[in-house]
């Protein structure tokens, strides 16, 4: 069976089967794919220390010994996976694995395509999408401007292309970020899901994006896709303090307080020991509006001097908006666009 390209490989319908060891699997992989592993673990480590202490010859030997008890069940396990028996196929490189596995599977009348270079070739391909220019809008506003639900409504209402930043990353940016929101993903798998989501999307239409800094919890935006944004447009909603902690307290109050608790206790530094622990004292209370109060006090200082005008940087454009009403604030946002 010939190799594919990686953009012959991607255009393909057939499931792609990822015969690399669930560890590798589990730090990254393409989106949608299935892990059918040719070794364990523990058997992939192993292989690798014969073939560093030993030799090339031997860690083959071994690595046959591993393949050959477990071929029936593989083949079972992919029939399971693609009844079609059609499907792409990788490892790391597009080497001994992703051929022994593509024998055996062609042995069982399935037809397959194999990515040549492997998934090494798509990690390459991933990280140089992030430099690939695209006409960006960000969308700036202090903490509890409703950023995310205006960007929703701007697809929803209004057709505008969006990149859900915060949804992607699995974290809405804050110390209480992670609150409610799955586990975050590795940065490996964030950085290729944010490509494929980049990739759905076309070159040469605006693509709005909120604001974030270089970190969204503890993954980082890709340094060409983050430089691009600090030099993009910027378009930042101005809403009302009251209006913002009483978007804010409603949330959190919907929230676990003891999870609450505990990122306020990781603010304790910069918000001091004081605000702290009046903070902790109104979640105990259940006076949310308080604890909003008190922890924008930070956050608002944080962000206003990000927003600081940089020499290097265009313009920023404001929209005084009268509410959190994401609807009107991305019809009055769009209005704003037209006037650039």
């Amino acid at each position: 069976m010939p190799r594919h390209s990686l953009a012959e490989f991607e255009a393909l319908p057939y499931p792609v089967l990822d015969v690399r060891a669930p560890i590798e699997f589990a730090q990254g992989h393409m989106p949608g794919a299935l892990n059918l592993p040719l070794f364990t673990d523990e058997e992939r480590a192993s292989i690798g220390t014969t073939y560093k202490q030993m030799s090339q010859e031997r860690a083959v030997h071994l690595g046959l010994e591993f393949f050959g008890p477990k071929m029936s069940a593989m083949v079972k396990q992919a029939k399971k996976l693609v009844p079609g028996k059609e499907v792409r196929l990788h490892c790391w490189r597009g080497g001994m694995r992703s051929g022994a596995v593509m024998w055996l599977l062609e042995l069982a009348s399935f037809k397959v395509h194999l990515l040549d270079h492997g998934y090494k070739d798509y990690r390459r391909d991933v990280l140089a999408s992030f430099a690939q220019p695209r006409q960006w809008r960000v969308l700036g506003g202090l903490t509890g401007s409703g950023k995310t639900d205006v960007l929703h409504q701007l697809t929803a209402m209004h057709g505008q292309l969006v990149l859900d930043l915060e949804g992607l990353a699995s974290h809405k940016g804050s110390a209480f970020g992670a609150i409610g929101q799955p586990v975050q993903p590795t940065q490996e798998q964030f950085e290729n899901n944010l490509a494929a989501a980049m990739a759905a999307l076309p070159t040469d239409t605006p693509i709005w994006v909120e604001d974030e800094s270089r970190q969204i919890g503890r993954l980082t935006i890709p340094p060409g896709l983050f430089a691009q944004l600090q030099a993009s447009p910027r378009f930042v909603l101005e809403v009302p303090r009251p209006a913002r902690v009483a978007k804010l307290a409603a949330e959190y109050g919907a929230e676990d307080p003891t999870l609450l608790a505990e990122s306020i206790g990781r603010l304790q530094k910069r918000l001091g020991g004081l605000a702290t622990q009046q903070a902790l004292a109104a979640v105990a209370a259940r006076d949310f509006p308080l604890m909003v109060e008190l922890v924008l006090d930070y956050y608002d200082k944080t962000y206003t001097y990000g927003l600081a005008p940089r020499p290097e940087e265009p313009p920023r454009t404001l929209v005084p908006v009268a509410d959190c009403d994401a609807a009107a604030n991305a019809a009055q946002l769009l209005q704003a666009t037209a006037t650039i």
